[in-house]
């Protein structure tokens, strides 16, 4: 597990939910190749809608660019290992 290496850059979720983020993005790099986002990116995905509800999105890339609207209090931006990861729920 990759705890506590995550690298926040932006967030407004509140801070269990970010341990959540960073902890189930650990987790699916350790089931899955750092090369395979898209796998990565569902299990964050599935997780999330699991806990919190559905509605989840999760991104998922070395290098990607975005604008969206999401709802107050879902939304995260770190960086873990060579990946940034993108988690939010939409509106």
């Amino acid at each position: 597990m990759l705890e506590g290496k995550a690298l926040v850059q932006d967030t407004d979720m509140p801070g269990k939910m970010q341990i959540q983020a960073m902890d189930a993005a650990s987790e699916a790099l350790d089931r899955y190749d750092v090369l395979d986002c898209k796998s990565i990116a569902a299990h964050i995905k599935k997780d999330f809608d699991n806990r919190y509800g559905s509605g989840w999105q999760c991104v998922v890339g070395s290098n990607f660019g975005c604008f969206f609207t999401h709802s107050k209090g879902s939304f995260i931006y770190f960086k873990l290992e060579t990946l940034n990861f993108l988690i939010f729920k939409g509106i």
